[in-house]
């Protein structure tokens, strides 16, 4: 079942990443230490990156794709996990904090990191065995106005990023690759799945996860596309 939110709950939060003076340069997650760059959003608001981080089945020794990455989290444990990772974000912001915390971590020479609205930095030869996005799930119409780099990291409006995600996705699988979204009862999942059969896929839930936060119970979601 999905579970509603509201936008102006979650702009309230975005507004407090972008001007809180509260926040720290650096942040502790999954028993490392992460480096925390201004207008990124941070991987501690939620247990969303923690949760996922930790339950993506990653490649070892083959190669993963993040769209998405943020602080680089989850791409940065990909790689210490033994996956060659390219990670890709929309916000430049993003890019060089994913890029510090790889260097940080020792995983710079395994962890490629580029500017990219979805796939559009990719060569056309580039191909995964996992292509993973812990995706906005806050469900906005059309037209929605994305005000700052932040808010691409909350809303997806109309679900668009999600489609062009799925229908996207063939031109960069490998041979039985695996496409994978994280998402969450707060996402609109009837339109993932329509997406999906539209791109001639099924959706399978791999995991469920929940997590006490502030506000409510959280049930985090991990789900892979199929083709049928």
């Amino acid at each position: 079942m999905t579970v509603k939110e509201s936008p102006e709950a979650a702009a309230k939060v975005l507004e407090h990443v972008m001007t809180g003076d509260d926040l720290p340069d650096d942040f502790s997650l999954l028993g490392r230490d992460w480096t925390l760059h201004r207008g990124v959003f941070p991987g501690t608001l939620t247990a969303a990156t923690e949760v996922m981080a930790s339950i993506v089945p990653y490649p070892k020794g083959g190669s993963f794709l993040e769209v998405g990455c943020g602080t680089g989290v989850i791409s940065v444990t990909a790689a210490l996990h033994g996956s060659d990772v390219t990670a890709l974000d929309i916000n430049e912001k993003a890019v060089a904090n994913t890029r510090a915390n790889a260097e940080r971590h020792g995983v710079e020479d395994r962890v490629r990191v580029l500017h990219s609205d979805l796939y559009a930095a990719l060569e056309p030869t580039d191909r995964f065995d996992a292509i993973f996005w812990n995706v906005p799930w806050t469900y906005v119409e059309d037209g929605f106005p994305l005000s700052s780099d932040l808010h691409s990291a909350v809303f997806d409006p109309g679900y668009q990023g999600q489609y062009r995600f799925i229908s996207g996705a063939r031109d960069h699988l490998a041979d039985g690759g695996r496409l994978l979204i994280g998402t969450a009862d707060l996402g609109d999942r009837e339109r993932i799945d329509a997406f999906a059969a539209e791109a001639g896929m099924t959706v399978e839930m791999l995991r469920r996860v929940r997590r006490i936060e502030v506000v409510r119970v959280m049930e985090y979601h991990l789900l892979e596309l199929r083709a049928k």
